[in-house]
C-alpha cells in the first residue's frame, strides 16, 4: 500500500461528446492538475461528479485532500436564480448536487479542499452564496468568439493582506488566467474574500475556520505564471497529517 497522501481530483463529468473541442481542453487542464499533484507526491484519483452524490462521497471518504476543477455553469436552482440568462451553458444538476455534498463533507471531515473556477462557485453555492449569472460581453474575464484554446484571458487579481492566498502567492498583484462569465455575488456562510480582480469581482475565497480555499481563475492553464499551481496544491499538503 502506498504511503503517498491521497488526492481526489473531481470534475463535473467525463462526457462532453456534444462538444469535442471543449472536452479536449478541459481534459488538458485537468491533466495539468494531476501531473503537478503527482510531481508533488500525491496519489491521485480522478472522479466524475455526475455519477451521483452517494458515489462521490464514498469515493472521497479516504481522501487526504480534494480539488474541484472547472466546468459547466451550476444550475440556478441551487442558488435561487432564473434560467435563460445570457451565455448560459448546459447544466449538470446531478454533478452540482454531488459536488455541493462533497463541500459539506469536506467541512465536516476537515479535509483540505481547493476549488478552481467552477470549483469556487460550487464552494460558494454550497454555503448559501449566490452568483452573478453573466458578467457581460466586455467583462474581460473570458474571450468570446474564438477557438476554445483561446478563450482564456489574462488579467490581474489582488490578494487581501493576511489571507491564505497572500501567504501562498504574495500580496503583490497576481497575474491570472481566466475564462469565466459568472462570479460570486452574495458570499456564502463562513467564507471571506481573499482576492479581487482588477474590476472588483471576487477572484478567490477561503473559509474562516476550515482548510477550504478556492480561486476563480485557472492556475493549471499552460500560460499561467510558473509555479502558481504548484503553490496552490502545496497549500493543500500543508494541512495533511503527516503519517507516523
Amino acid at each position: 500500500m502506498s504511503d503517498a497522501p491521497a488526492l481526489a481530483v473531481v470534475e463535473a463529468t467525463r462526457d462532453r461528446s456534444h462538444d469535442p473541442a471543449y472536452h479536449d481542453y478541459v481534459q488538458l487542464l485537468v491533466g495539468n492538475v494531476i501531473a503537478e499533484a503527482e510531481a508533488q507526491g500525491w496519489a491521485v484519483t480522478r472522479l466524475a461528479a455526475d455519477h451521483g452524490a452517494d458515489a462521490l462521497l464514498a469515493d472521497t471518504a479516504r481522501a487526504d485532500a480534494v480539488v474541484i476543477v472547472g466546468g459547466e455553469d451550476i444550475h440556478p436552482d441551487f442558488y435561487g436564480g432564473p434560467t435563460g440568462y445570457p451565455n448560459e451553458s448546459r447544466h449538470l444538476p446531478a454533478a452540482d448536487a454531488a459536488q455541493i455534498a462533497l463541500v459539506h463533507a469536506a467541512l465536516v471531515r476537515r479535509t483540505p479542499l481547493l476549488g478552481i473556477c467552477r470549483g469556487l462557485q460550487i464552494v460558494n453555492v454550497a454555503l448559501g452564496g449566490t452568483l452573478v449569472q453573466d458578467l457581460g460581453e466586455e467583462c474581460g474575464h473570458v474571450n468570446r468568439g474564438v477557438p476554445i484554446p483561446q478563450v482564456l484571458t489574462t488579467h490581474t487579481a489582488h490578494a487581501e493582506p493576511g489571507t491564505r492566498i497572500a501567504g501562498l502567492l504574495g500580496e503583490q498583484p497576481i497575474e491570472v488566467r481566466s475564462a469565466h462569465h459568472q462570479a460570486v455575488d452574495l458570499l456564502g456562510a463562513g467564507l471571506v474574500v481573499s482576492a479581487r480582480s482588477h474590476d472588483g469581482h471576487v477572484e478567490a475565497v477561503e473559509h474562516r475556520d476550515a482548510p477550504v480555499l478556492a480561486v476563480q481563475w485557472h492556475p493549471e492553464d499552460v500560460a499561467a505564471p510558473c509555479g502558481q499551481l504548484r503553490s496552490l496544491l502545496g497549500g493543500l499538503s500543508q494541512r495533511v497529517p503527516v503519517a507516523a
